[in-house]
């Protein structure tokens, strides 16, 4: 155990302070939201928060991606870090001067999506070139585990300090928490680069080709990112309806919503110790359809036909315990298949994939509820079967919505679990 953790230790450290950092950048993204919220009233508003952060994040993952292998992974990290501090501070600026406006939180989410698609990849590289493969499951776990522990923090957190000194204490304690991950980074890891075998001389294009060239080349990588598009179509789309659906049922109750939240963060931060202790399944492929299936059977329908907050709590867990599994799986496939050479580029291309469905589901999710399934909602009589499945007034359209997005998580799982039961286990 001694020497497992040694092996590691350097990873730890730039794990434990970015996942510190990462928690401060959510605690702000959640204060602005709320702000956001409360000073427009509009929910698709919120939705373009999001949408915004993600567009850059999808168009331009791609040629991110193949200048991450080329640049030093290291310097990249620290850059884009600052960047996105000094548009933090510059949120904070606005704030205090009473001129801080809807389309400012527009532009800043932008560019900070702008910078997480170039850093992200170079991050992955930084992982995979300090953990031992063999350690490839348990510090996926230990990734999921920070972004749970985030999940349950956040709101609690923001929450608290919001009460205690307004959203400018909030964006204070982000700006700590960066500069403790920005110091360590600079001068207490030291990540190695990757041998490319002269692939650096190769043009920006040549390297986007050669990305594109080997997802082509192993079907089984190409089929899984196109399994998770559908899953983060669906599941982004639920994501943007849980809240409609929790504030409208509980007269804009605020505390029931962090607290189903706070079960969302329990929920994964237990499923990171299962997918930790866990021994390596036979088949990964398998692991991550079986658990993407648990989820998409069971969160939505849950929620969509209860009232009860306690209900939805056991909902919600249900739909995230396993996947810390699945995503810890996810990762040893393909740290274990891509060429650490090769990782950047593939990893933008696998970011463009898979997740340019997430602002097309938030989207969508927000205008069907509004346009769609809340009008045709209000004109169903109240002895009607969806009344009785799914309640009236204010809420119902969202729960309808729920319950359709999880018909259509369960096609994606059954369809893709078809498309590769023949695969070979990596």
């Amino acid at each position: 155990m001694k020497q497992s953790l040694k092996e590691i230790k350097t990873y730890l450290l730039l794990w434990s302070t970015q996942s510190l950092s990462a928690l401060g950048s959510s605690m702000t993204s959640y204060a602005l939201s709320v702000w956001l919220y409360k000073n427009t009233g509009s929910a698709l508003q919120s939705a373009l928060l999001t949408v915004c952060a993600y567009a850059p994040y999808v168009l331009m993952s791609i040629f991110a991606g193949a200048l991450s292998d080329k640049w030093n992974k290291k310097r990249t990290m620290l850059i884009c870090d600052l960047f996105a501090a000094l548009t933090t501070v510059a949120a904070l600026l606005l704030l205090l001067t009473n001129h801080l406006a809807p389309w400012h939180l527009f532009l800043i989410n932008a560019l900070n999506g702008l910078m997480n698609t170039v850093q992200q990849p170079a991050s992955e590289i930084a992982a995979t070139q300090l953990i031992p493969e063999n350690a490839y499951q348990k510090t996926g776990a230990l990734r999921s585990l920070s972004q749970s522990m985030t999940t349950i923090l956040t709101p609690v957190l923001a929450t608290m300090l919001f009460a205690f000194g307004g959203i400018s204490t909030v964006i204070l304690v982000d700006l700590l928490t960066f500069s403790a991950a920005f110091i360590t980074l600079l001068f207490f890891i030291q990540i190695p680069e990757p041998q490319h075998d002269g692939k650096k001389r190769e043009s920006l294009f040549a390297l986007v080709k050669s990305g594109l060239s080997w997802l082509k080349a192993h079907p089984l990588i190409l089929k899984l990112i196109f399994f998770l598009a559908g899953i983060n179509l669906v599941a982004s789309a639920n994501q943007a309806a849980m809240s409609p659906l929790i504030l409208s049922k509980t007269a804009n109750n605020e505390t029931i919503l962090g607290t189903v939240n706070f079960f969302v963060g329990a929920a994964t931060c237990v499923g990171s110790f299962i997918a930790s202790a866990a021994s390596p399944p036979k088949n990964r492929v398998k692991a991550i359809c079986f658990s993407l299936f648990v989820s998409m059977s069971t969160e939505n329908f849950i929620l969509s036909c209860s009232e009860s907050p306690v209900i939805w709590c056991i909902g919600v867990v249900f739909g995230w315990i396993l996947i810390p599994f699945m995503g810890a799986n996810l990762d040893v496939v393909f740290r274990s298949t891509i060429p650490a050479d090769m990782q950047g580029r593939v990893y933008a291309c696998r970011n463009t994939l898979q997740f340019f469905t997430i602002p097309i589901g938030g989207l969508c999710s927000g205008a069907l509820i509004d346009h769609c399934f809340e009008p045709f909602m209000a004109h169903q009589g109240s002895d009607s079967l969806l009344c009785t499945v799914f309640g009236t007034g204010k809420g119902a359209g969202a729960a309808l919505l729920m319950a359709v997005l999880g018909a259509a998580g369960l096609a994606v799982c059954v369809i893709f679990s078809l498309l590769l039961k023949h695969e070979a286990a990596s």
